[in-house]
């Protein structure tokens, strides 16, 4: 089995993901995930826009890289640090 793969396997809770704290387990959670495989095929920037309608503020953009980098992960990419999504998160602003 790929080694990527046992890791994704073994992810049991929200902190266990690449970039995720108890603070971005807490955003997600208002998402309604709750496990890391909920993420599997999820919209980045979908997510960004209901949390900030959830919440009833704007967050930082930087959460949306957070948002591309779990859930690349998830949908079988490397893990990668959140700031290597800053320059595609501009580009998918700018465009939506």
């Amino acid at each position: 089995m790929h080694p990527e793969k046992v890791c994704r396997e073994r992810l049991r809770v929200l902190t266990d993901l690449p970039n995720i704290g108890k603070a971005g387990a807490a955003d997600l959670v208002l998402l309604g995930i709750t496990l890391p495989d909920q993420l599997v095929g999820r919209d980045p920037l979908q997510m960004y826009h209901d949390l900030c309608r959830l919440t009833q503020q704007r967050h930082d953009p930087c959460v949306i890289d957070v948002f591309i980098s779990i859930t690349r992960f998830m949908d079988g990419e490397p893990a990668r640090a959140w700031w290597c999504f800053t320059e595609e998160r501009k580009r998918l602003v700018a465009s939506a």
